[in-house]
Protein backbone atom coordinates (compact mmCIF):
# COMPACT_ATOMS: atom_id res chain seq x y z
CA UNK A 1 0.00 0.00 0.00
CA UNK A 2 1.85 3.30 -0.71
CA UNK A 3 1.75 6.15 1.75
CA UNK A 4 -0.42 8.21 -0.04
CA UNK A 5 -3.33 5.81 0.23
CA UNK A 6 -2.09 4.75 4.00
CA UNK A 7 -2.37 8.89 4.56
CA UNK A 8 -5.67 9.14 3.40
CA UNK A 9 -6.76 5.91 5.75
CA UNK A 10 -5.66 7.47 8.41
CA UNK A 11 -7.18 10.86 8.15
CA UNK A 12 -10.58 8.68 7.48
CA UNK A 13 -10.14 6.88 10.65
CA UNK A 14 -9.42 10.42 12.42
CA UNK A 15 -12.09 12.57 10.66
CA UNK A 16 -15.23 9.34 10.12
CA UNK A 17 -15.57 9.28 13.32
CA UNK A 18 -16.10 12.79 13.97
CA UNK A 19 -18.24 13.77 11.35
CA UNK A 20 -20.33 10.82 11.87
CA UNK A 21 -20.45 11.53 15.60
CA UNK A 22 -21.47 15.45 15.04
CA UNK A 23 -23.92 14.65 12.22
CA UNK A 24 -26.18 12.19 14.48
CA UNK A 25 -25.67 14.67 17.35
CA UNK A 26 -27.32 17.19 14.77
CA UNK A 27 -30.10 14.82 13.71
CA UNK A 28 -30.84 14.02 17.01
CA UNK A 29 -31.19 17.72 17.88
CA UNK A 30 -33.10 18.33 14.86
CA UNK A 31 -35.42 15.89 15.07
CA UNK A 32 -36.15 16.59 18.77
CA UNK A 33 -36.96 20.45 17.78
CA UNK A 34 -39.26 19.67 14.93
CA UNK A 35 -41.19 17.46 16.96
CA UNK A 36 -41.73 19.87 19.73
CA UNK A 37 -41.91 22.89 18.00
CA UNK A 38 -45.09 22.11 17.22
CA UNK A 39 -46.28 21.50 20.50
CA UNK A 40 -44.90 24.75 21.64
CA UNK A 41 -46.19 26.37 18.64
CA UNK A 42 -49.59 25.69 20.07
CA UNK A 43 -48.81 27.57 23.12
CA UNK A 44 -46.99 30.27 22.30
CA UNK A 45 -47.11 32.92 19.84
CA UNK A 46 -44.45 32.14 16.53
CA UNK A 47 -43.02 35.54 18.37
CA UNK A 48 -42.61 34.24 21.59
CA UNK A 49 -40.92 31.02 20.04
CA UNK A 50 -37.37 30.69 19.80
CA UNK A 51 -34.95 28.20 17.96
CA UNK A 52 -33.69 25.63 21.00
CA UNK A 53 -36.46 26.11 23.10
CA UNK A 54 -37.72 22.78 22.05
CA UNK A 55 -34.76 21.31 22.81
CA UNK A 56 -34.52 23.18 26.20
CA UNK A 57 -37.27 21.75 27.16
CA UNK A 58 -37.00 18.13 26.01
CA UNK A 59 -34.03 18.57 28.28
CA UNK A 60 -36.13 19.32 30.99
CA UNK A 61 -38.64 17.04 30.82
CA UNK A 62 -36.43 14.26 30.51
CA UNK A 63 -34.17 15.13 33.71
CA UNK A 64 -37.94 15.55 35.79
CA UNK A 65 -38.95 12.42 34.60
CA UNK A 66 -35.91 11.12 35.57
CA UNK A 67 -36.04 12.68 38.94
CA UNK A 68 -39.81 11.57 39.36
CA UNK A 69 -39.42 8.18 38.39
CA UNK A 70 -37.29 8.42 42.18
CA UNK A 71 -40.21 8.30 43.88
CA UNK A 72 -41.83 4.45 44.36
CA UNK A 73 -45.74 6.35 44.22
CA UNK A 74 -44.79 8.03 40.73
CA UNK A 75 -42.51 5.06 39.40
CA UNK A 76 -45.63 3.07 38.39
CA UNK A 77 -47.56 5.87 36.70
CA UNK A 78 -44.43 6.86 34.85
CA UNK A 79 -44.48 3.22 33.34
CA UNK A 80 -48.23 3.32 32.22
CA UNK A 81 -46.84 4.49 28.81
CA UNK A 82 -44.60 1.52 28.31
CA UNK A 83 -46.92 -1.27 29.79
CA UNK A 84 -49.69 0.20 27.62
CA UNK A 85 -47.23 0.08 24.32
CA UNK A 86 -46.43 -3.78 25.69
CA UNK A 87 -49.72 -4.67 25.03
CA UNK A 88 -50.68 -3.82 21.73
CA UNK A 89 -49.43 -6.67 19.55
CA UNK A 90 -47.45 -5.63 16.79
CA UNK A 91 -45.79 -2.24 18.65
CA UNK A 92 -44.46 -4.26 21.75
CA UNK A 93 -41.91 -5.51 19.60
CA UNK A 94 -40.45 -2.69 18.52
CA UNK A 95 -40.79 -1.11 21.69
CA UNK A 96 -39.65 -3.29 23.79
CA UNK A 97 -36.62 -4.15 21.11
CA UNK A 98 -36.01 -0.45 21.59
CA UNK A 99 -36.12 -0.61 25.42
CA UNK A 100 -33.87 -3.61 25.79
CA UNK A 101 -31.52 -1.93 23.59
CA UNK A 102 -31.06 1.43 25.25
CA UNK A 103 -31.02 -0.91 28.41
CA UNK A 104 -28.70 -2.98 27.19
CA UNK A 105 -26.21 0.15 25.94
CA UNK A 106 -27.08 1.59 29.55
CA UNK A 107 -25.53 -1.25 31.44
CA UNK A 108 -28.88 -1.67 33.40
CA UNK A 109 -30.03 -5.22 32.04
CA UNK A 110 -26.68 -6.00 33.20
CA UNK A 111 -26.01 -4.46 36.47
CA UNK A 112 -26.08 -7.23 38.84
CA UNK A 113 -24.60 -9.70 36.58
CA UNK A 114 -20.98 -10.89 35.97
CA UNK A 115 -18.61 -10.59 33.00
CA UNK A 116 -16.84 -13.43 32.34
CA UNK A 117 -14.42 -15.19 29.73
CA UNK A 118 -16.17 -18.18 27.76
CA UNK A 119 -13.43 -21.21 26.99
CA UNK A 120 -14.88 -23.26 24.43
CA UNK A 121 -13.83 -26.84 23.79
CA UNK A 122 -11.05 -27.54 21.31
CA UNK A 123 -10.65 -23.71 20.83
CA UNK A 124 -7.57 -21.67 21.93
CA UNK A 125 -9.09 -18.39 22.86
CA UNK A 126 -11.77 -16.99 24.80
CA UNK A 127 -14.75 -14.78 24.22
CA UNK A 128 -15.49 -11.86 26.52
CA UNK A 129 -19.06 -11.87 27.34
CA UNK A 130 -22.13 -11.37 30.25
CA UNK A 131 -23.93 -13.78 32.13
CA UNK A 132 -27.79 -13.01 31.53
CA UNK A 133 -29.01 -16.02 33.61
CA UNK A 134 -28.61 -18.90 35.34
CA UNK A 135 -29.99 -22.28 35.74
CA UNK A 136 -30.35 -21.83 39.07
CA UNK A 137 -32.45 -18.38 38.98
CA UNK A 138 -36.36 -18.92 39.16
CA UNK A 139 -38.34 -16.68 37.14
CA UNK A 140 -37.48 -16.31 33.84
CA UNK A 141 -38.18 -18.19 30.92
CA UNK A 142 -34.55 -19.17 30.32
CA UNK A 143 -34.33 -20.06 33.42
CA UNK A 144 -36.91 -22.47 33.30
CA UNK A 145 -35.06 -24.08 30.09
CA UNK A 146 -31.62 -24.46 31.34
CA UNK A 147 -29.99 -27.04 33.55
CA UNK A 148 -29.20 -25.89 36.95
CA UNK A 149 -24.81 -26.10 36.15
CA UNK A 150 -25.52 -24.00 33.02
CA UNK A 151 -25.45 -19.98 32.79
CA UNK A 152 -26.90 -17.88 29.66
CA UNK A 153 -23.99 -15.95 28.28
CA UNK A 154 -24.65 -12.55 25.96
CA UNK A 155 -21.67 -12.40 23.34
CA UNK A 156 -21.71 -8.69 22.00
CA UNK A 157 -20.08 -8.73 18.59
CA UNK A 158 -17.73 -5.82 17.56
CA UNK A 159 -19.51 -2.87 15.84
CA UNK A 160 -22.74 -4.03 15.76
CA UNK A 161 -25.48 -3.65 17.83
CA UNK A 162 -26.10 -7.87 18.06
CA UNK A 163 -24.70 -10.69 19.72
CA UNK A 164 -25.43 -14.48 20.25
CA UNK A 165 -26.85 -15.98 23.79
CA UNK A 166 -24.92 -18.68 24.06
CA UNK A 167 -26.06 -21.66 27.34
CA UNK A 168 -22.17 -23.24 28.55
CA UNK A 169 -21.87 -25.09 31.80
CA UNK A 170 -20.45 -22.94 34.55
CA UNK A 171 -17.03 -24.81 34.40
CA UNK A 172 -16.52 -22.96 30.90
CA UNK A 173 -16.42 -19.52 32.42
CA UNK A 174 -14.23 -17.23 34.18
CA UNK A 175 -15.19 -14.42 35.95
CA UNK A 176 -13.34 -11.07 35.31
CA UNK A 177 -13.47 -8.47 37.18
CA UNK A 178 -14.79 -5.60 34.46
CA UNK A 179 -18.49 -4.09 34.97
CA UNK A 180 -20.74 -5.16 32.16
CA UNK A 181 -20.91 -1.39 31.16
CA UNK A 182 -17.09 -1.72 30.66
CA UNK A 183 -17.34 -4.84 29.08
CA UNK A 184 -19.88 -3.80 26.46
CA UNK A 185 -17.57 -0.51 25.55
CA UNK A 186 -14.61 -2.91 25.32
CA UNK A 187 -16.72 -5.47 23.08
CA UNK A 188 -18.08 -3.05 20.49
CA UNK A 189 -14.73 -1.28 19.98
CA UNK A 190 -13.09 -4.30 19.01
CA UNK A 191 -10.54 -3.03 22.23
CA UNK A 192 -9.20 -0.39 19.96
CA UNK A 193 -8.65 3.22 21.45
CA UNK A 194 -9.39 1.89 24.94
CA UNK A 195 -7.22 3.81 27.68
CA UNK A 196 -6.82 2.85 31.40
CA UNK A 197 -8.12 5.66 33.85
Amino acid sequence: MNSLTRSFLVGLSILLPVVLSIQLIIWLVSTMESWLKSLWLLLLSESLYFPGLALLSFLAITTAIGILSRQSALRSILKLPGLTLERIPVVKYIYSTIKDFLDLMGGKTFSDQSVVWVTLPQVQGKLLGIVTKQGSDKGSRLSDIIDDADVAVYLPMSYQAGGYMLVVPKSQVEKTDLTPGEALHLIMSAGLGQKTT
